[in-house]
């Protein structure tokens, strides 16, 4: 059995594209994109009212400095470090939109526009619901 696996990893390390499929260097990467996934679904199905600023704050920290630091290694390794690159580059953009939802809900009215949004509909939909009935002699 030992010998099985170690043949076969003797076959994926042969094959450059198949070791790098296979290594650290792929899936730690790919699985870091839950990070700016979540944050771009966010954007789109998430209400503002739930942002956190200091997180998203922290988060585009997080991004710009990862991003330069995956950068600088990109110039001094090669290639392996393209994927976080821009793992770190859509999750810096995604941060960026979310900082401008948060910002424009809190300070510049978006919150008030919501409420009254919500307001008018409620009121739309009571006025419809309470239909007149006949009238009683």
């Amino acid at each position: 059995m030992a010998a099985a696996i170690s043949a076969l990893n003797a076959k994926i390390r042969s094959n450059p594209a198949l070791s790098y499929f296979c290594s650290t260097h792929f899936w730690g990467p790919v699985s870091n994109f839950g990070i700016p996934v979540a944050a771009v679904l966010d954007i789109t199905r998430k209400d503002p009212e739930i942002i956190s600023g200091k997180m998203t704050t922290a988060l585009v920290v997080y991004s710009a400095v990862f991003m330069r630091y995956s950068m600088a290694l990109l110039i001094d390794v090669g290639g392996f470090t393209l994927i976080i690159a821009g793992c770190h580059f859509v999750n810096e953009c995604a941060q960026l939109a979310q900082g401008y939802r948060y910002i424009n809900y809190w300070n510049y009215g978006g919150r008030e526009r919501s409420l009254a949004e919500k307001a008018k509909e409620a009121s739309t939909l009571t006025a419809a619901t309470t239909v007149p009935g006949p009238a009683k002699n």
